[in-house]
């Protein structure tokens, strides 16, 4: 069966990488047709206005999106951006790679993704409550605690989801916090949520330089994106003795050979909002940054960043994703043929959104848990989702990124046909 061509309103490259993973999954899997052609469109594409009024008194419209891709296996999860280059067929393969990433670590959730195409840099913090607001009013039928649960994602925040909690909990008559997670504790926020993601890429890499017998003492690790995930993983990985020679951010990065004092660089961070300009530390671009010899390289910014221009140049022993969809499948192959150990995105930065679940449950049942019993709980969910693909990858005889997508992929549709077709 010749599967349809991609809808031109989510004909993005990213959308169509993402249909291309699924493709192979399905293949491998041998996918019922059927089964197959439903996973590769989402449930539901919402595209809302968001008119704002602007500090100098002028309204702009702003487009925001709310894409859900399955609900087999339960209600929708998926974060929130806010970015200039926000489209529907990003968000739509955002939400795509959620519903992988929820089966694999075994959670009780679909994927979905929302974003607004906006430069936050360039907004008041007024206007970003007013425009988040607004967006959560626009797209209110479609959410819920046992509909879709929004989190955090680029440009987003804790602040973020106190917003929109708030809206919907005033438009419903009664405080509802399972509508959001990543929101703050005071008002139903998880201990741990902030630095799930980049621990997860931790547990993850720990059980990886376990396969290769590397320790982590020592070893050399370079970090592109500096925002939450990435920050997180280069403070935990530092605290294990790693060396951190290099990390950047969007406006380019910086390198030292022996390693970075991250403490410190966090401070130079809080302080000037960026990374460049560190002065224990020679400038470096994020070109460069990525073709460093190192052992553990962290992708931890935007989409497509290693592609076939410079996927040869990569020299490090495991690369882990800590950003969605970092690697292009044509430089996947090249990374395979090299010898270089891919731990997955729908893998390695599920931390997020299993702390996201213990936080939805806390919130249902009202009982709230200690930081260690998280952090405990994830690692007992990383390691054994880690250990899963692991062992689908050798037997099948494949990547973990093929045998990551074949277990996610495998679980969604296996639920599909058990729920059956309606009507």
């Amino acid at each position: 069966m010749t599967m349809p061509p991609i809808h031109n309103e989510m004909n993005s490259e990213t959308y169509r990488m993402a249909v291309h993973q699924l493709d192979l999954a399905a293949e491998r899997l041998g996918l019922e047709p059927g089964v197959h052609e439903r996973l590769r469109l989402p449930k539901r594409c919402l595209m809302v206005s968001v008119p704002v009024l602007m500090d100098n008194g002028d309204t702009d419209v702003f487009t925001g999106y709310r894409v859900q891709h399955n609900f087999v296996l339960g209600p929708g999860k998926g974060g929130l951006r806010y970015h200039p280059d926000v489209t529907l067929g990003d968000v739509s393969a955002l939400a795509m790679w959620m519903s992988w990433k929820c089966a694999i670590v075994g959670l009780p959730f679909g994927g979905a993704k929302g974003g607004i195409c906006c430069d936050p840099a360039r907004m008041s913090s007024a206007e970003l409550e007013r425009m988040t607001r607004r967006y959560t009013q626009e797209i209110l039928l479609g959410i819920g605690p046992q509909v879709d649960i929004l989190a955090p994602d680029m440009n987003t925040n804790e602040e973020t989801m106190a917003w929109i909690m708030d809206t919907y909990s005033m438009q419903v008559g009664y405080t509802v916090p399972g509508v959001v997670t990543g929101k703050p504790i005071v008002i139903g926020g998880s201990m741990g949520r902030r630095e799930a993601t980049g621990r997860g890429v931790v547990y993850c890499i720990q059980d990886a330089c376990r396969l290769f017998d590397l320790s982590l003492q020592g070893a050399s690790v370079v970090v592109q994106g500096f925002g939450n995930v990435g920050s997180v993983t280069a403070s935990l990985l530092h605290e294990l003795g790693a060396r951190i020679i290099a990390v950047s951010d969007v406006r380019g990065g910086v390198y030292h050979e022996d390693g970075l004092n991250i403490p410190k660089l966090l401070e130079h961070q809080q302080r000037t909002k960026m990374v460049p300009g560190f002065p224990d530390a020679l400038p470096i671009t994020n070109a460069d940054l990525l073709a460093l010899p190192c052992e553990i390289l962290v992708p931890a910014a935007l989409e497509r960043q290693i592609t076939r221009a410079n996927a040869g140049k990569i020299t490090c022993r495991i690369l882990a994703e800590g950003a969605n969809g970092p690697t292009t499948p044509d430089a996947d192959a090249l990374l395979r043929d090299r010898g270089v150990f891919v731990i997955p995105d729908i893998l390695c930065n599920a931390g997020g959104v299993t702390v996201s679940y213990f936080e939805w449950v806390q919130d249902l049942q009202n009982y709230f848990w200690t930081e260690t019993q998280i952090n405990r709980r994830l690692k007992q969910v990383m390691t054994k989702a880690f250990r899963e693909v692991r062992q689908l990858a050798q037997r099948e005889q494949v990547d973990m990124r093929t045998a990551a997508l074949m277990l996610g992929v495998g679980k969604v549709a296996e639920g599909m046909i058990k729920r059956g077709l309606f009507p």
